[in-house]
């Protein structure tokens, strides 16, 4: 098993043999290209590559995505108000909001 960082990737690469050929870092390159050329919005945090003889498997491993809340607001799903209209404004000020129990926190 061979660790490094590669362009900032945490790179593992598993030898099934001893005889296999070892990666270069031009090959390890061009792997974390595909990785960004096959998930553009994703973040690569490693790579691992099983090399067994010809055969090499590719596991990619992206960094998690911050999630939006995404609530229902009058009538509206959203993220946030600031897009609201005065109108709009008004009516989600207006609106009874329910308290969660202490118990349910």
């Amino acid at each position: 098993m061979e660790n490094k960082m590669i362009d900032g990737v945490k790179v593992a690469v598993n030898y099934a043999q001893a005889s296999d050929t070892p990666v270069s870092d031009d090959e390890i390159k061009a792997y974390i290209k595909r990785a960004y050329d096959k998930y553009p919005h994703g973040q690569l945090e490693s790579l691992t590559l099983d090399v067994d003889g010809e055969d090499v498997g590719i596991h990619y491993g992206l960094a998690p995505v911050k999630f939006d809340r995404i609530r229902r607001i009058t009538g509206y799903l959203v993220g946030t108000l600031d897009r609201f209209n005065d109108a709009k404004r008004a009516e989600e000020h207006d609106r009874v909001k329910h308290e969660v129990p202490a118990c349910c926190k």
